[in-house]
C-alpha cells in the first residue's frame, strides 16, 4: 500500500476535518470504513473524520473507532435548500468524499462553500458541483467495491491501488456493545455459534430457504448451535418457516437492535448469508463468514465478497444473466448446494 506520510495540502489550506458521503445501505458503509483509517494514514491521526450517513447505519458506523462523527441524512432531508447549506456549514469540513453520489447533497456542499469537493467523472453533477474529479466507473469494474471506494482518495495523495489482503486491517470495529444478557444467556459456550441469516431484505439474490433448512439438518447438532437471525420485515417468514426446524434452533429475527445484531455477531464464531449487511459485519469483526453469492456481474463476489481474515464465499462457475431482471427466478445461485456449504463450514471447526 502506498500513500503520502506527510500532511497533504490541498490549495495550500491542510485538511483538518473531512466528511465521507456515503447515504446507502448497511454493507455498503461497512464497505466504506477502511477509508477512514486510510485517510488518518494520509492526513494525520488528528484528522477529524465525519461520516454523513442514514440513521439506520449510525449503528455500523459508531463500532468504527477511526470515525470521529455522525451526520444524518435523514435530518439533512428535513431541510430546505438553505437549511441544508447551514447544515452542511456548521460541519466546518475542509473536505468532503462524495463515495455515493446525491445531487442534493453535492449541491449542498458547494453552497456551503466546503473548499475541496471529491466525486467522480461519471456524474454529470459532480463536474459542477466538485473541485476534485476522480475518473471511476464502478458498473464495469473488476475491482471491487472497497477497492472502487479507495479510489477517491486519490486526490488527497493516495497511489489510489490497494489490495484485498491489506483492507481487511483497516475496518477497526472496535466500539462494540455488550450483548444484553437475556440473549448471551441463550448462547452456548460449548459449541460453534454459527448465525444463519437466510433473507436480504430484498436487497439480493437469495439462497433457497430449503438449502438453509438443508444445512441446518447436516450439520451435527453435538457441535453447532444454530441462530437464526433477520430483520423485523422478515420475522413473520421466518417465525413460520422456523416451526419446520429442529427445536434447539434459536430464532432471533426481528427481536434486535442493529446495535444488538452487531454485538451477537462478535459473540458468535461465524455466520452463512447471501450478500447482505450482516455478512460484511461478520467478515470486518474477523469472524468465520461464508457469503452466497449469484454470478451475475455486478452481484457476483468479485464486486462483494466478503473481505476478512476467515471469510470465503461459493459461486456458481458459469457466466449467467437469465434472471437480471426476474431476480425470484435466480435459478444460478440455487445450483449452489447445502452440501456444498456444510463442507465448507465443517473446515471451521479445524
Amino acid at each position: 500500500m502506498s500513500f503520502k506520510k506527510e500532511k497533504i495540502e490541498l490549495k495550500g489550506k491542510i485538511i483538518h476535518t473531512i466528511i465521507i458521503s456515503r447515504t446507502d445501505a448497511i454493507g455498503d458503509v461497512v464497505l466504506t470504513l477502511p477509508m477512514a483509517s486510510l485517510v488518518k494514514k494520509i492526513l494525520g491521526k488528528e484528522t477529524k473524520v465525519v461520516f454523513f450517513g442514514k440513521t439506520y447505519t449510525n449503528p455500523v458506523i459508531n463500532c468504527c473507532d477511526s470515525i470521529d462523527g455522525f451526520i444524518n441524512y435523514d435530518t439533512f432531508l428535513g431541510f430546505d435548500k438553505n437549511g441544508q447549506t447551514d447544515f452542511l456549514k456548521e460541519c466546518n469540513a475542509d473536505a468532503i468524499i462524495h463515495v455515493y453520489p446525491r445531487s442534493n447533497i453535492a449541491m449542498a456542499a458547494k453552497r456551503a462553500s466546503i473548499p475541496e469537493r471529491i466525486g467522480t467523472t461519471n456524474r454529470l453533477f459532480h463536474w459542477f458541483t466538485c473541485n476534485r474529479l476522480v475518473k471511476l466507473s464502478r458498473k464495469n469494474s473488476t475491482l471491487h467495491e472497497a477497492q472502487l471506494n479507495v479510489k477517491l482518495l486519490k486526490p488527497l495523495g493516495h497511489s489510489a491501488s490497494i489490495s484485498l489482503n491489506e483492507i481487511k486491517n483497516l475496518y477497526r470495529l472496535k466500539n462494540i456493545s455488550k450483548l444484553p444478557e437475556k440473549i448471551s444467556n441463550l448462547l452456548s459456550p460449548d459449541k460453534f455459534r454459527l448465525v444463519i441469516h437466510p433473507k436480504s431484505n430484498a436487497s439480493g439474490r437469495e439462497w433457497s430457504i430449503d438449502h438453509f433448512h438443508d444445512l441446518i439438518r447436516l450439520l451435527p447438532a453435538n457441535k453447532f448451535q444454530f441462530i437464526i437471525s433477520g430483520g423485523k420485515n422478515e420475522e413473520a417468514f421466518i417465525n413460520e418457516w422456523i416451526k419446520k426446524l429442529p427445536a434447539h434452533v434459536i430464532n432471533l429475527a426481528g427481536k434486535l437492535s442493529l446495535e444488538e445484531l452487531i454485538a451477537l455477531l462478535n459473540a458468535c464464531q461465524g455466520i452463512i448469508a447471501t450478500s447482505t449487511g450482516p455478512l460484511h459485519i461478520s467478515s470486518a469483526l474477523g469472524k468465520f463468514t461464508l457469503g452466497i453469492f449469484p454470478p451475475i456481474r455486478p452481484m457476483n463476489p468479485t464486486r462483494w465478497a466478503p473481505v476478512g481474515e476467515k471469510s470465503g464465499y461459493l459461486v456458481s462457475p458459469k457466466k449467467c444473466s437469465d434472471c437480471r431482471y426476474v431476480p425470484e427466478k435466480c435459478h444460478c445461485i440455487n445450483e449452489i448446494t447445502s452440501a456444498q456449504a456444510v463442507q465448507k463450514i465443517l473446515q471451521w471447526l479445524n
